[in-house]
Order: structure tokens, then C-alpha cells, then sequence
């Protein structure tokens, strides 16, 4: 494999849901060599689950397993996700094929498939996604896509009003970083010159309230006495 076809390397795993061990193990071999992150799942029952945990950057789902099949995986990911998923199969019946497309699966491949043509396709759409994904801003499970005006945990959409995700916003610009409230005020609000920086405090407040729903064991936002903020 040439440098220059060498994928950016991610945090985010590659999801590979499969029953059979054989091909499991045989797409994560192919997916390791070109430097993708893999994670593997054989029972359909955990899959949403563990996309909603955690993210992954694209998903391989097989439409026939023991325990759910991939149809029905793909319609309730569809229901909160946007993640690319590729859906594999050994049925040839056009109904399955249309079915897949229409809840929105990115492609579909037949079983026994070439592992370097299932690479290329992969290849193929993560570059679509991302010459199509507007900024976005992302820690710890948070996502900000500043031009949707959309603020999501582990995938699952959180209700902001605009100075809550501005505020968020800048926190996530340089994670660690302290922001005092001064540089806050300045940043979040447009025209307003009689708030108090005690607002600040208010708004922190709520916010950390709000991202507790989702991520109750995680003190995201630290206060910096006599300082200001910091997302950690």
C-alpha cells in the first residue's frame, strides 16, 4: 500500500457486525493492514447500543444474524445516526436490495465479496463523507456541527439554546484549555454590554445539568476557581 492511499488515522473505529468468525476476521485483517480501527460484534441484540455509545465512523452489517437481523439494525441506527453502513449479505433478491437502500444503508455487498474491492468501497464513501461533512467539533463524545446548529452525546441529539452551544463551542475549540469568563462574554454574546459575568456562571450551570442526562459519571466542565473554565 502506497503512502498516499494510506487512510488519516482515527480515533473511531470501523464496527464489523458478523456472525461467522471466518469473515469477521478476515475484513478486520484487511481493515487493520490499511490502518482502519476495527471493533467487532457477532450479536445483533448489542449493536445500536454500542453505536450509540460510541460512535463508530462507519459500519459493516451483515443482514443475516441469530439475533436481529441487519434490516432492523440499520432502521433503529437510522433513527438517531448518520453513520455510513455497509451492509453485507449472501441473498441476491432485489426486495432485500431495495429494502436496504430505502433505510438508508450507503452500499451493499454480496457474499462471498473481494476484501480489496469491500476496502475500496469503504474507501470510497468515508472520502464522500468527509468532502461533504461540514466543521465539526467533537470531545469526549460531544459533537458540535456548527452549520446544522446541531449539538449531539455519543450520537443522541441535546436540546442548547444558541448561548449554550456557543458557549460549548468555544470550550471545544482547545480542550484543557482554561477560558476566563471575561473572554467568554466577549466570545458568546453578540451586542450585549450590561451582562453580568456572573451569566456565565448560570449558563455553565445548565449546561453541565444537560450533558449529566448523558453522561452522569463525567465532570466535563471544570471550574477554575477565580479563573473561569475548561472543558476536561
Amino acid at each position: 500500500m502506497t503512502a498516499q492511499n494510506k487512510p488519516v488515522a482515527t480515533s473511531a473505529p470501523i464496527l464489523v457486525v458478523e456472525d461467522e468468525p471466518k469473515i469477521a476476521n478476515l475484513v478486520i485483517d484487511y481493515l487493520k493492514q490499511a490502518s482502519y480501527p476495527t471493533h467487532w460484534l457477532a450479536d445483533g441484540q448489542k449493536v445500536v447500543e454500542w453505536v450509540r455509545q460510541n460512535s463508530p465512523r462507519l459500519i459493516l452489517l451483515d443482514i443475516v444474524l441469530p439475533s436481529k437481523d441487519g434490516i432492523e439494525i440499520c432502521k433503529q441506527i437510522r433513527a438517531f445516526s448518520t453513520v455510513p453502513i455497509v451492509m453485507l449479505t449472501a441473498r441476491v433478491e432485489e426486495i432485500d436490495r431495495l429494502l436496504g437502500f430505502e433505510l438508508g444503508a450507503d452500499d451493499y455487498i454480496c457474499k462471498p465479496f473481494s476484501p480489496p474491492e469491500l476496502l475500496a468501497r469503504i474507501r470510497s464513501i468515508l472520502r464522500r463523507v468527509a468532502a461533504t461533512q461540514p466543521a465539526q467539533s467533537s470531545y469526549l463524545g460531544l459533537a458540535l456541527d456548527e452549520e446544522q446548529h446541531r449539538a449531539t452525546i455519543n450520537g443522541q441529539p441535546i436540546n442548547l439554546t444558541p448561548v449554550e452551544f456557543r458557549l460549548l463551542a468555544v470550550l471545544l475549540k482547545c480542550p484543557g484549555r482554561v477560558y476566563s469568563r471575561a473572554y467568554l462574554m466577549e466570545d458568546i454574546y453578540a451586542d450585549n454590554f450590561d451582562v453580568s459575568d456572573r451569566s456565565i456562571d448560570s449558563h455553565v450551570k445548565n449546561l453541565r445539568k444537560k450533558i449529566r442526562q448523558f453522561l452522569p459519571d463525567e465532570d466535563v466542565i471544570q471550574t477554575i476557581y477565580g479563573v473561569g473554565y475548561k472543558l476536561e
